[in-house]
């Protein structure tokens, strides 16, 4: 069968500076990984160099089909001083934005994916009141100069997952990736060696995964400043949302799960252009909490459910409580498997699709990731990646999943008939 999309849908996909840019050193995140008794498996380093080798990695995608490329502009890069902005690097990413358009692929900003700059750290982080000004002043530098070519922007990646991330340790009681202490929401020794090299202490080391207080979520807006500049742009966040079931008993826990990944910012998002969706997965809530995977459950490298339809229900639940289009900005798998990643993204966009027939409007989809990139504390390991890289020679090696993506690109279709998707629908069941 074959499944249309709209005319103009985004197809494409997605990375973060600080996990294929490389030797990110005036970021927050960079200080962590040389802490001592840092919790981060594999230190960044030269990430996949796309730095450097953005120009090939454009006319790569472009030579695949894909139409659309979501990237991150690494505020650390613009303004490594606090006041002192790179006439530089705002140029670096001027030309990664025109080697887009030369591709005829339309670029997609983020600006800010997690990381921040290490002076930040000085003055608190992100429990400073005053560092919504500080990121607003941020956005309107890189606007002035290059917010006429920017059709998409994110203010901010996934603002919601410091509340996921607390949520989970408190009550599942699971070791913090990020090496925040589960119980007392601290940070752990640790960080004092991270704060230390950031030039301040451990009481104003306060990152963005740390902001999920009420007063820290409160600055995670920058939507005015970019629209004052140029009105055209179409602005939103991103939420990460898992698709949020209950069996009987669990419908009350299920939705105050729900209310604090996504109710408590419709507020913020409601007056966005564009929500951006991030799913994974589902969670299933019972009387007694998060309900375990039953054994013998199939799960992606990073341990979830391989459930791909949870995309079209996250969507859904979103729009019965949000009037305004979804981007999907992210939807992955980590996978040795490529087979099992095709599978992945052909059956999430069946579901994709069926929300556009019932009338909810859905702007594009950008698989994560364009690359096997750094996938924070736990390294080079996961493997998210349409194309493979070798860190060795920085050789790009395009995976099936990167062939098949691209013809749902050039095509605008997805068809799940013929002889290779046969044989691997056969080979899943």
């Amino acid at each position: 069968m074959k499944y249309v999309f709209p005319e103009n849908f985004l197809w494409g996909t997605a990375t973060s500076a600080y996990q294929v840019e490389g030797n990110n050193d005036k970021s927050d995140m960079w200080v962590e990984e040389y802490s001592e008794g840092s919790p981060y498996k594999d230190y960044s380093g030269n990430a996949v160099d796309h730095y450097h080798l953005y120009k090939q990695d454009i006319e790569l995608m472009a030579s695949l089909g894909l139409k659309s490329y979501r990237f991150s502009i690494e505020w650390s890069r613009i303004e490594p001083e606090q006041g002192v902005y790179s006439e530089e690097e705002i140029n670096h990413y001027r030309d990664v934005i025109k080697v887009c358009y030369e591709n005829n692929i339309i670029p997609v900003v983020t600006m800010m994916h997690f990381t921040s700059p290490q002076w930040l750290m000085k003055i608190g982080g992100w429990k400073n009141p005053k560092t919504a000004d500080l990121f607003a002043n941020y956005c309107e530098v890189v606007f002035k100069d290059l917010g006429r070519e920017i059709p998409y922007v994110l203010t901010m990646n996934e603002v919601n997952l410091p509340v996921m991330l607390k949520e989970l340790f408190i009550n599942m009681n699971f070791i913090p990736p990020v090496g925040v202490d589960a119980k007392s929401w601290t940070a752990p020794g640790w960080r004092e060696s991270a704060a230390q090299k950031c030039g301040t202490t451990i009481d104003q080391y306060f990152t963005f995964h740390m902001a999920s207080d009420e007063a820290s979520l409160e600055i995670v807006k920058a939507r005015e400043v970019i629209k004052k500049i140029n009105p055209a742009t179409k602005v939103g966040l991103s939420l990460a949302l898992p698709e949020i079931q209950s069996i009987e008993g669990g419908e009350e826990q299920s939705a105050k799960v729900w209310h604090d990944y996504f109710g408590q910012f419709k507020s913020v998002i409601e007056d966005d252009d564009f929500i951006g969706v991030q799913n994974y997965t589902r969670e299933i809530y019972g009387p007694d909490g998060q309900v375990p995977l039953p054994e013998g459950t199939e799960v992606t490298a990073m341990g979830y459910e391989f459930y791909p339809e949870a995309l079209a229900g996250t969507i859904r639940n979103v729009a019965k409580e949000l009037n305004i289009p979804v981007l999907v900005t992210e939807h992955g798998i980590a996978t040795n498997d490529d087979r099992r990643r095709v599978e992945f993204i052909k059956r999430g966009l069946r579901g994709l699709h069926s929300c556009i027939e019932d009338g909810i409007q859905v702007l594009g989809y950008l698989y994560w990731s364009t690359f096997d990139n750094y996938e924070w504390t736990f390294g080079y390991d996961p493997k998210f990646g349409i194309i493979g890289a070798n860190r060795d020679t920085q050789e790009r090696v395009v995976k099936e999943s990167g062939r098949v993506l691209g013809e749902i690109s050039q095509n605008n279709a997805v068809n799940t008939e013929g002889a290779y998707y046969n044989e691997l629908y056969k080979s899943c069941y």
